[in-house]
């Protein structure tokens, strides 16, 4: 069965959140500078790239990375083209087929731009009625192929605290335009830094 690789590859020219710390990954050791070895310090944010947000993202009492349980992280899921929707609200996710999905991704027509240099603020998010509805209907993880899954300008970040109240892992900045749409297994790794908010992930996907 097709594996394909849904993680951002990290850079010092990649986009990133406005506001966010840049990646940098700076030489420490260098076997051409006469080091026995190379060795590098990277500096970023716990959000930059391919990412998981878990609870504690927003919430105080949430439970951070260390903590997401194993069976969240890994399992089956799908897919879904939603290319063509500006927004994704209740009425675009209720004419999908979810029915038993524990695990969802989102490619939409941000997979065109996630590549790109620059930061984009009118990229498709998910809705707050979307966000309920997704709540509603037994999901543990929704993925999406933008910066952040919902609206650039929100100020109350509303669609996370419904997403992450109920308990459902955030995969932000997946590179989904590759890789086509269907039920599928989901393999994804953050790293496991003890009490944070937020960590950087390699997501496999692996279609049925």
């Amino acid at each position: 069965m097709p594996l394909y690789d849904a993680t951002l590859a990290l850079h010092e020219k990649m986009a990133i959140f406005p506001g966010d710390p840049p990646f940098k990954m700076t030489p420490l050791f260098q076997t051409t500078m006469g080091d026995k070895f190379n060795l590098s310090t990277i500096t970023m944010g716990t959000h930059t790239g391919t990412h998981v947000d878990p609870p504690a993202h927003y919430l105080n009492w949430g439970y951070t990375v260390d903590e997401i349980p194993l069976e969240t992280l890994i399992g089956p899921g799908k897919i879904l083209d939603l290319t063509g929707h500006p927004e994704l609200n209740r009425d675009v996710l209720h004419s999908c087929d979810l029915k038993g999905v524990a695990r969802v991704f989102f490619k939409t027509d941000n997979s065109r731009k996630l590549l790109e240099p620059d930061f984009h603020e009118n990229y498709v998010s998910l809705t707050k009625d979307g966000a309920s509805y997704l709540s509603e209907s037994g999901i543990r993880m929704v993925g999406t192929d933008y910066f952040s899954i919902e609206t650039y300008h929100s100020s109350a970040a509303e669609v996370h605290h419904i997403l992450l109240q109920a308990g459902i892992l955030v995969v932000e900045s997946l590179n989904l335009g590759h890789i086509p749409a269907g039920p599928c297994t989901i393999y994804c790794l953050p790293l496991k830094i003890l009490g944070a908010d937020g960590a950087p992930a390699r997501v496999l996907i692996e279609m049925d």
